[in-house]
């Protein structure tokens, strides 16, 4: 089976949907069946997958799109020239790693795309006006165009339901973002063998303090400026230690100014660092020394962080909404969104600070030899669907359908074209 991943995007860092195309990679190649793998970055995304280790497998073939960073040229490639490198290359399937517009009748294959979220529609600020109108066309026209959707959790599967056609959510199957990766080798997890010792460490000045770790962007779902409340409500308290810090790793967004500003004005500037653009492996340093770990989010589509510092062994406090519950551990504590959320989610740190540290719990739903079979089932399903079926009659002449007597829905690309990526 040769397959086709397209994960060209504006971030050059490892994100949470980057991570999720090279975990998709990654899980493709523990399968014999897949013969030829290639994956498409954009110029300013070259060294991802060769920091992923992904071109040791002689399967692997990365091909580097031409084009430039701006919403509108990568949208126009995925419209105009994706469709010719799928011809050029003949896959048997092509796999979009997120909602971009799709010209599905240029295609000769079936189509699949990863779902992460339905933020245009649960938490539109998050792109802000008149952004979150574009992104919402990008994302019906992309659903309603491929042959299959992969949602990485259950919760954001049924809530298509609530703002797309029933015939959308049909299309829909849940195969979870793969959490294992960060403890692997091959996508640069560190080598050492005491991961606790003091160092290296990515937090600037660092001499061993304690430290809450978020692992979040600056995104409105995030809910960055109730945690920082939060921690600064902890410190006034004493509740926490003098020298606790709060480490937010996370790249920069429509949130950072007022993230910054909250900072400044509650003075807690020299309790918080922001890092962005860290390596795996200092990510993973992170949840095996941190306190724990705080995601106090609005809405949630998968919240890998969780599920990884599950598997690290992290205590962990989170906002109560269903892709926690989806994923978090039974000991978790939850927080519920309310008036009181500051307060509640400050004596829960508290509470959860007095606790030992749990054991790392392994996530098999998650791992990468679970999701590969889950891929090949949904990937082979399409692959025959789309077949031709052989004639009852052996006989009969099979007439090929007249292209002008068949009435197709015509996308607008001037209208889907704008979306940011991810």
């Amino acid at each position: 089976m040769k397959v086709l991943v397209a994960a060209a995007s504006y971030v050059n860092t490892i994100s949470g949907v980057q991570r999720h195309a090279l975990n998709i990679a990654r899980s493709l190649l523990l399968l014999p069946e897949i013969s030829e793998l290639h994956f498409v970055v954009a110029p300013w995304q070259s060294g991802l997958t060769k920091f992923a280790g992904l071109h040791a497998d002689p399967r692997f073939h990365t091909h580097v799109a031409e084009m430039k960073r701006d919403s509108f040229s990568r949208n126009l490639w995925y419209w105009r020239e994706l469709p010719g490198l799928a011809a050029q290359l003949r896959p048997d399937l092509v796999h979009l790693n997120y909602p971009v517009p799709l010209n599905s009748r240029a295609f000769s294959c079936p189509t699949v795309v990863t779902l992460h979220d339905l933020y245009p529609y649960e938490i539109p600020m998050n792109f802000g006006f008149p952004k979150f109108i574009f992104n919402r066309v990008v994302l019906r026209q992309c659903l309603l165009a491929v042959d299959a959707i992969a949602s990485i959790s259950d919760s954001t599967r049924l809530r298509l339901r609530q703002y797309l056609p029933p015939a959308v959510g049909r299309k829909a199957t849940t195969i979870y973002a793969c959490a294992d990766s960060i403890f692997d080798t091959c996508l640069g997890a560190s080598s050492d063998p005491d991961p606790l010792a003091p160092g290296p460490s990515p937090i600037p000045g660092w001499n061993n303090e304690p430290f809450l770790l978020s692992v979040a962007q600056h995104r409105r779902n995030k809910n960055l400026c109730a945690l920082i409340r939060s921690f600064h409500r902890l410190i006034a308290s004493g509740w926490i230690h003098d020298n606790m810090k709060l480490v937010v790793v996370g790249t920069r967004g429509p949130e950072t100014p007022a993230i910054f500003r909250l900072v400044h004005e509650l003075g807690v500037a020299g309790r918080i660092h922001f890092l962005e653009g860290i390596s795996v492996a200092e990510l993973e340093w992170c949840y095996r020394n941190c306190e724990a770990l705080v995601a106090p989010s609005l809405t949630e589509g998968f919240d890998l962080p969780i599920a990884e510092a599950t598997l690290a062994g992290c205590r962990i406090v989170c906002s109560s909404i269903p892709a926690h519950r989806e994923v978090a551990d039974a000991e978790c504590k939850f927080v519920p969104l309310r008036e009181t959320f500051v307060e509640d989610l400050a004596a829960a740190i508290a509470d959860i600070l007095d606790e030992p540290k749990p054991q790392p719990i392994a996530l098999p739903s998650f791992s990468a030899p679970v999701l590969a079979s889950q891929y090949l089932a949904l990937y082979n399903r399409l692959i025959d669907s789309a077949a031709p079926q052989p004639s009852r009659n052996a006989a009969a002449s099979i007439a090929a359908p007249d292209p002008e007597a068949i009435e197709l829905p015509t996308p607008d690309p001037e209208s889907a074209l704008v979306y940011r990526g991810r």
